[in-house]
């Protein structure tokens, strides 16, 4: 599989999220660690989501509580005061709470695979089911500095639970998570925030790996650079149907999540200005690969029992 890291195209990067801080004078109290990898666009990125959901985190009330964001950001950041909500954190809320309302419906073992920047906090912060397994897919450098950061300031996964790290850098999602112990048997649900998707190709093939290996009923859901579809399209104005048609054509029923609609929902302002991403939620409709050998072997058990039974009729 083509990866989604590499030789890192630095406007792509830089898309996804506004600047890293914003005018204001207020100081907060809490977790900080010095800014490192200045250079690298990956780094900076992740960073500058941290730096969101720290912000979002010291509000009067907030959308939730990242107690761990703080160990990424500079001790310089500046808190942005404003009422109004970002995009990005409104989209953070609406994906925690999509995850927790669908693991807990999931009896038995519960796969969860985040697609990250490398310095997504939800394994630690969310409060997880008993015998849940969180995969985090992404880029190998980044999840091992902020692996060191979290430990540093005593972040711990929640009990019974599992958390194994995949490099982005893998060249199969689909073998890096099987090898790892994911059972495409099982119901899942994936999430896409924050890794550095280079090319619609390099999604395209995300989207087909999670296609092969999510159950009939499983969700997949996030955000995407909107440059993807224009990139296809060209217009804002379809992407609707173009989101539809890339998903659909991987067994997906897609929905768009409207920025406003969530921050209306949550009596919130949402934050002026343009934001380049698209959220959605999608239901795969078609069965997983391991689902299909599985019915496969059933059949072949069956029909080899009847031959059997028949040959000794006669």
């Amino acid at each position: 599989m083509e990866s989604l890291v590499g030789s890192a195209r630095a406007p792509a990067v830089a898309i996804l999220h506004p600047p890293l801080t914003w005018a204001s004078k207020k100081k907060v109290n809490g977790l900080r660690a010095k800014l490192g990898d200045d250079n690298d666009p990956l780094f900076l990125t992740a960073i500058n989501s941290a730096s969101l959901r720290f912000q979002e985190t010291n509000r009067p009330e907030p959308l939730f509580v990242d107690p761990y964001a703080g160990c990424f950001v500079s001790p310089n950041v500046k808190m942005d005061m404003r009422q109004c909500s970002h995009h990005y954190c409104l989209a953070t809320k609406f994906i925690d709470d999509k995850l927790l309302r669908t693991v807990n419906l999931i009896d038995g073992v519960k796969q969860v695979v985040l697609l990250t920047d490398g310095m997504d906090t939800r394994p630690y912060r969310l409060s997880w089911p008993t015998s849940t397994v969180i995969y985090d897919l992404s880029p190998e450098r980044v999840f091992r500095s902020a692996a060191e950061k979290l430990a540093g300031v005593g972040a711990k996964i929640p009990r019974n639970c599992i958390f194994l790290h995949v490099p982005m850098e893998s060249s199969s999602i689909q073998q890096s998570l099987c090898a790892k112990g994911f059972n495409g048997n099982q119901p899942s649900i994936w999430v896409i925030q924050g890794p550095p998707v280079m090319t619609l190709a390099s999604f395209e093939e995300v989207l087909y790996s999670v296609s092969n290996m999510a159950t009939n009923g499983s969700f997949f859901l996030g955000e995407l650079p909107a440059w993807l579809a224009e990139t296809e399209i060209g217009i804002k104005s379809s992407t609707r149907q173009w989101m539809e048609k890339l998903f659909m054509s991987n067994g997906f029923r897609v929905d768009m999540i409207g920025y406003e609609d969530i921050a209306r929902n949550l009596g919130k302002q949402l934050a002026p200005g343009d934001y380049k991403n698209i959220l959605f939620v999608a239901e795969q409709l078609q069965f997983s690969d391991d689902q299909m050998e599985t019915w496969r072997r059933e059949f072949q058990r069956v029909e080899e029992q009847g031959d059997e039974e028949g040959f000794e009729e006669l």
